[in-house]
């Protein structure tokens, strides 16, 4: 099991890397039903994890570093054995421990039947009875009972949860489930017209629902309190990059993650697409675009974009594009080394609440989340101090480790660390803006001023260099080798410096 003091041991790795901040996922006191997103104490460190001092030396050597730190605040629902909602289990139907949850009365005569139909993310349905017949709604697992935001105390403890950590020195927060907040007071049922997971659609019940943004105003008021380039981005799974927009306005919060871009297939025009729709929506509110391609939520990219081979030369492209665009970059921890999907977990090892909770049908969320390899030929591959990690490791990263790549200069983690040299170096990368330039069929080829030009061939044979480009083209980097002979080879890549 990883902890604060491991991440201490790795800023030097991260710095190294060439990013600017490290998002932490939780690691408050939680009784681990969701992997630490079901939060019992918003103010302490899990003991398994650490103490808040442990925290505080971690603040304090990233920033050492020029790391800024963003940690994860989980907002729409806390842990069943945090102290409010074992008051609320305490107290009657009615009272001000239980109006801090989304606690109904059921339907039918005897109030046996839950007081909707909505479901789980992580399947079944949302609403757990307790005891005295009242029901209460959770999202997501039954040890995650849903906070009800319509409540000034519920408010009110957020607003000092902010100013508890920034005071403490962090630089940000990332924000889940950010569009999840605010449900339609009238509980309707969805009656099969929206998808249990995904992206929020319009009209839907307890997604995306317009109440949510008053919340992130008192935020932002609070986090402009304090000095510095205090963040926060949210993960908002909306369905269109203009209702996305709706949380960057100048008076809500920061920034928020892109799942157009990352959703979109390995294709040209999809990728353009999502590219120009965040853009365009985007500048409407003065915000900047961010950009992800893996995350702890869903299938690695080299796997999404074929596995083996073909993944990770695309996954090595992909890159390219993505710290090339306008705007912020995530990268999820082992992207960097090519990690694919661990997509053989045995059923035992599984933690992941939806495997559980579907009976076995859906696999959930653990193979992207199997811990990363920094050196030796065996598991634990230097994660934790001995024995077998949380997650069981395959015997193929031992050739994907830290320790193998690092002295490789055509290695994933390579071409990672000399990118982001580059864009931390180049005035053209960052932010500003983005003009696409001609090109052919299955090319996307944009330009940055000043003297930059990214070109991506994402189809699978060798296609033209754009005519600008072959006459005074400089290649500064490239995600496979080229041939020197006027083309880009498929899957691939280019930065040129460019008159």
């Amino acid at each position: 099991m990883g902890d604060l003091a491991g991440i201490r041991s790795r800023l030097p790795y991260i710095r190294d890397l060439g990013v600017d901040a490290i998002w932490i996922n939780p690691f408050y006191p939680s009784p681990m039903a969701d992997a630490g997103y079901d939060v019992a104490d918003y103010r302490d460190v899990e003991p398994m994890f650490g103490t808040l001092d442990d925290a505080d030396a971690l603040l304090r050597e990233a920033h050492e570093l020029g790391l800024r730190v963003i940690v994860d605040l989980v907002p729409n629902h806390t842990s069943d054995q945090h102290a409010w909602f074992q008051a609320a289990l305490a107290a009657a139907p009615g009272s001000p421990e239980r109006a801090r949850y989304v606690f109904r009365d059921g339907k039918g005569p005897d109030g046996a039947q839950p007081p909707n139909d909505w479901r789980s993310v992580f399947g079944g349905p949302a609403w757990q009875q307790v005891p005295d017949g009242q029901w209460y709604l959770h999202l997501f697992a039954p040890e995650q009972p849903d906070l009800d935001w319509t409540n000034p105390e519920v408010v009110a403890e957020f607003h000092s949860i902010l100013r508890f950590w920034l005071d403490r020195g962090v630089d940000g927060f990332r924000i889940d489930v950010a569009h999840g907040l605010a449900k339609d007071p009238g509980m309707p049922d969805i009656a099969g017209r929206f998808a249990t997971s995904g992206q929020a659609v319009e009209g839907h019940p307890h997604w995306d629902q317009d109440e949510v943004h008053e919340v992130y105003r008192g935020w932002r008021r609070v986090i402009d309190e304090y000095p510095g380039d205090r963040t926060f981005v949210a993960e908002a799974w909306v369905h269109s990059p203009e209702r996305l927009a709706l949380y960057v306005r100048p008076d809500e919060l920061h920034t928020a993650f892109n799942f157009s871009f990352l959703l979109a297939p390995w294709d040209a025009k999809a990728a353009r697409a999502a590219v120009d729709d965040s853009i365009d929506a985007l500048s409407g509110v003065g915000a900047p675009p961010t950009w992800v391609l893996s995350n702890h939520d869903v299938v690695r990219h080299v796997t999404r974009y074929g596995g083996g081979g073909t993944g990770a030369r695309r996954a090595r492209a992909a890159a390219l594009l993505m710290l090339a665009l306008p705007g912020g970059a995530y990268v999820y921890q082992g992207e960097e080394l090519g990690l694919p999907e661990v997509e053989d977990l045995p059923d035992e090892a599984l933690q992941d609440p939806t495997f559980l909770r579907t009976g076995g049908q859906e696999r959930g969320r653990d193979g992207c989340r199997v811990p990363i390899p920094w050196s030796g030929e065996e598991p634990p591959y230097g994660f934790g101090p001995s024995g077998t990690p949380w997650l069981p490791q395959p015997p193929a990263w031992a050739q994907l480790s830290v320790e193998k790549q690092e002295g490789d200069p055509e290695s994933m983690l390579s071409l990672y660390r000399h990118a982001l040299r580059l864009r931390r170096e180049l005035p053209a990368l960052g932010d500003g803006t983005l003009g696409w330039a001609p090109s052919a069929d299955g090319v996307l080829a944009f330009r940055r001023e000043p003297g930059f030009v990214c070109v991506v061939n994402f189809g699978p044979d060798p296609a033209p260099i754009p005519d600008e480009l072959l006459a005074d083209g400089e290649v500064l980097l490239a995600s496979a080798p080229l041939d020197g002979d006027g083309t880009i080879p498929g899957d691939t890549a280019v930065w040129y410096a460019a008159s």
